[in-house]
């Protein structure tokens, strides 16, 4: 099978250890599994409940614990709609898997992650964008998504929260994808790995899974949760199409890690005092970064409504490539080139570090633009 190289994790794989100042990060700043047991009301003794277990697979599908506290996550699922799976780089692959074959028709929006659109394609599948724009505040043109849908379209993809403008899908705009999608008896895919991070009220997006009958959602402890050492996601959606990711998954995954899914399970079940950490970083890191946006006239932006990432477009003679070298080798600030996205003339930049790490980098950004 042949896939297209994927861009942003070739460039983070390259860059991310070799900066002073890490402003393409996605996830909220992470967590020790001290302060995870601290912020959940935890203590040593559930370290030491860990010394007697053996290192086995464990529960296949996860543990039942896990998955319910992942199905409290939503309005309508239960443990029998929850799949544990290996992040949630890993649930989008085992769905795309799942469902598309060679020739159906799969629309993806994007800007988007990578998977989303190069997975189906590997598989043979025709791939129909749906291009987002700025003059829509980088939502989806639903006009443009009814003439893309086919009567035997069989897969719709989208991220909601977007990676990586940080647009935010309402509730009212996805009943109306789900009723586009209905039409033609087509699967939604909606990959919410930044779910629990809106910039108001509780953080907690609409879930696809809640709202259609034939809707999947994907998400996982790396981006809101702040814990991506875990390296654990998950799939909610019906049960039956759980069944059916099963097939797939026994091939890939047999089992998360015992100690994986006990420290994903600590953290869930205390996850809204978790939320209430992200919250604090990543609203106020927004209002420092918006702050500093208004100063530098040399970029423009549709400010995030969710997420952790913001799409910037520069007015600068170089392309985002070589605008995010350069800001490297001259400032050790790193951002994520837009050309890695598929967004060229646009940068990306990650808000949900420490704040003095976005304090610090910003103002060395600042004295970049000022000598180019």
């Amino acid at each position: 099978m042949k896939i297209d190289t994927f861009g942003v994790e070739m460039w983070m794989n390259e860059w991310e250890n070799n900066c002073e100042f890490n402003l393409a990060e996605t996830c909220v700043e992470s967590l020790t599994l001290t302060e995870l047991l601290n912020i959940t009301g935890r203590n040593e003794t559930d370290l030491s409940a860990l010394l007697p277990l053996k290192m086995t697979y464990g529960d296949i599908k996860g543990s039942d614990r896990l998955r319910n506290a992942i199905a409290a996550l939503y309005q309508k699922q239960n443990n029998a709609n929850i799949l544990v799976t290996h992040g949630t780089i890993g649930a989008n692959m085992l769905v795309h898997k799942t469902l598309v074959e060679p020739e159906n028709e799969v629309i993806s929006i994007v800007p988007t992650y990578q998977q989303h659109y190069s997975i189906p394609k590997s598989i043979g599948a025709n791939i129909s964008l749906l291009h987002l724009s700025e003059k829509t505040d980088w939502l989806p043109d639903l006009r443009e998504l009814e003439k893309l849908t086919k009567p035997n379209t069989k897969l719709i993809a989208l991220t909601n929260p977007n990676n990586p403008t940080g647009a935010l899908i309402p509730k009212e705009m996805l009943e109306e994808i789900v009723s586009i999608a209905r039409g033609v008896g087509a699967w939604v895919l909606c990959d919410e790995v930044y779910r629990g991070t809106d910039q108001h009220g509780n953080g907690m997006t609409t879930a696809m899974a809640d709202i259609y009958e034939k809707g999947i959602s994907t998400a996982g402890m790396s981006k809101a949760y702040s814990l991506a050492g875990l390296r654990l996601g998950w799939i909610a959606a019906p049960e039956e199409f759980i069944e059916d990711v099963m097939v797939h998954r026994d091939y890939d995954t047999i089992s998360v890690g015992m100690l994986d899914d006990h420290f994903a399970t600590i953290a869930l079940e205390g996850y809204e005092k978790i939320l209430k950490r992200a919250h604090d970083i990543t609203r106020g890191n927004l209002a420092q970064l918006a702050l500093w946006m208004e100063n530098e006239k040399k970029l423009s932006w549709i400010k995030p409504k969710s997420g952790t990432t913001a799409l910037v477009k520069y007015d600068l003679k170089m392309n985002s490539y070589d605008f995010c070298i350069n800001l490297i080798k001259e400032t050790g600030v790193m951002f994520t080139p837009g050309s890695a996205l598929g967004m060229e003339g646009y940068i990306r930049i990650g808000y949900a570090n420490n704040p003095e790490i976005l304090k610090a980098g910003l103002e060395r950004v600042s004295k970049f633009l000022s000598h180019h």
